[in-house]
């Protein structure tokens, strides 16, 4: 324990170090928000992989997808490397970065404005995400606490939920994204570091892939199949939920708006697909294997009423990684899942901050802000926004999958449509534009409403389909009326 406390202690001592180096670089809100738009492809790779793969992930997702799919869960890994981030920034990147200079625009809102010419399609999205992305943040929130409450059962939850807020807005609201890139980088090789440690030991717990593999298919031959129990409609559902949304995710999308130029672009794409594939293949990996090592007898946690018909999810990931590292190791786990907490949280923060502040108030309330007066607002937004999200994690809403399904599902449904055709087709236009943004919204959380919370993957791919179907189809259709 005294080990943990040290190291945790370092750790801590090592963000406010790093806080107060970005503040002493930070002397602009395009330092602070953006990096000066000139941060190399290392730092983007990393900061783009760390903001992808948080405790929503490790926690949340791995437990649960690995326990009602088995292997077949390892798809959403591999489709997360190769759509999500390869995908993204192969198609996208240089075209996000181009955009934002031909355009003089620095967030996701004011290019839909300046795009579409539409100032209600910003107000729409500055709203959008300041409202969607407070559940993730929370979620992150959660994550992060189960996996502390496994292993400090002396902490309450609640002292980690905000101890955890403390941190984030120490570092990230003293030096914004000049802070954030240099942290996420650490954080990056942390975890790249972490994972291999991780699949080490839960190999050599489990007696190897080929004992695991015979173990898993005993308990249900579909458990080992190409796809899993639930079925093709569950499993794809989460591959294009959490594969296509970064094409229009805000704190994704931010990473090319700060990046150098069109060679780091090139760099940092390989980088952030083999992170990618690592972090995600071995965290879908292991939470497959938590049906191997536990039972009610074992993860009281993770069984609640000590039989298997009530099961928590969330706490397959914090038992089973305490299970299998031993007990010398386990503070590398609780570092690892704090590293990718942290850097999806700041991610999320400050994207989050720049909705309410950059484009709602110095949009439409006060569009002659100072420079100094947009910065310091920023930083008062950033800890309203994570305040709001540490209230939410603390009233514990529903389980990790279904908050980050509808978080991301309702994203998507709103920027897909938009955002990406209107960076690859002129001809889109703002009947299109708010169509799609409307009617893949109001599907989504429509849906989530009607199926129930579980549903929130589901419900999210076909909003998010609805969104891209729509703008094409309304934009020619406007454009024929208009032409007759």
């Amino acid at each position: 324990m005294a080990v943990k406390i040290i190291v945790l202690a370092a750790y801590a001592l090592m963000i406010i170090v790093i806080g107060i180096i970005g503040l002493r670089k930070t002397k602009s809100f395009s330092d602070f928000f953006l990096g000066g738009g000139n941060v190399g492809p290392w730092m983007t790779a990393f900061s783009y992989g760390t903001a992808y793969f948080s405790a929503v992930v490790f926690i949340g997702f791995a437990g649960k997808v690995g326990w009602g799919f088995g292997y077949s869960g390892i798809w959403i890994g591999v489709f997360n490397a190769l759509v999500g981030v390869l995908g993204v920034w192969a198609i996208m990147g240089w075209r996000i970065k181009k955009m934002s200079i031909d355009y003089g625009v620095s967030t996701l809102s004011e290019f839909l404005e300046k795009r579409y010419d539409s100032g209600a399609l910003k107000l729409a999205s500055s709203i959008a995400i300041f409202v969607f992305l407070v559940p993730y943040s929370a979620a992150v929130f959660i994550g992060l606490s189960k996996l502390f409450e496994a292993s400090f059962p002396d902490i309450d939850y609640w002292h980690v939920v905000v101890a955890m807020g403390v941190f984030t807005s120490i570092y990230l609201v003293l030096g914004g994204y000049k802070s954030m890139t240099m942290i996420d980088t650490i954080f990056g090789m942390i975890m790249t570091a972490s994972v291999i440690v991780l699949v080490f030991f839960t190999v050599n717990k489990g007696g190897g892939v080929v004992s695991i593999t015979e173990t898993l298919s005993n308990i249900n031959p579909k458990l080992t199949e190409v796809v899993g129990p639930p079925g093709w409609w569950p499993l794809f559902s989460l591959i294009f939920l959490t594969s296509v949304a970064p094409f229009a995710m805000p704190q994704l999308i931010q990473k090319f708006y700060a990046i150098k130029d069109k060679r780091s672009i090139k760099i940092g794409m390989v980088a952030s697909t083999f992170f990618a594939l690592l972090i995600g293949c071995i965290a879908y990996f292991i939470g497959s294997t938590s049906r191997v090592f536990l039972n009610p007898g074992n993860a009281p946690l993770s069984f609640p009423a000590g039989d298997a018909s009530v099961l928590d999810p969330d706490a397959l990931m914090p038992e089973l990684l305490n299970m299998v590292v031993p007990e010398s190791l386990t503070i590398i786990i609780l570092i690892l899942i704090l590293s990718a907490s942290m850097s999806t949280l700041a991610a999320l923060v400050l994207i989050s901050s720049s909705s309410l502040v950059k484009d709602f108030y110095a949009g439409f309330i006060n569009k002659n802000v100072s420079d100094k007066g947009l910065t310091s607002l920023m930083r008062v937004g950033s800890i309203l926004f994570i305040l709001i999200s540490v209230i939410i994690a603390l009233i514990k809403p529903d389980s990790i999958v279904a908050i980050l399904g509808i978080s991301w599902g309702a994203v998507g449904s709103f920027f897909l449509g938009p955002f990406v055709w209107g960076l690859f087709n002129k001809k889109m236009n703002k009947v299109g534009a708010i169509s799609s943004s409307v009617l893949g919204l109001v599907v989504c959380v429509g849906l989530f409403i009607i199926w129930g919370p579980k549903s929130s993957p589901q419900a999210g791919t076909i909003g998010m389909i609805v969104s891209l179907v729509v703008n094409p189809v309304f934009s020619y259709a406007y454009n024929l009326i208009q032409k007759k």
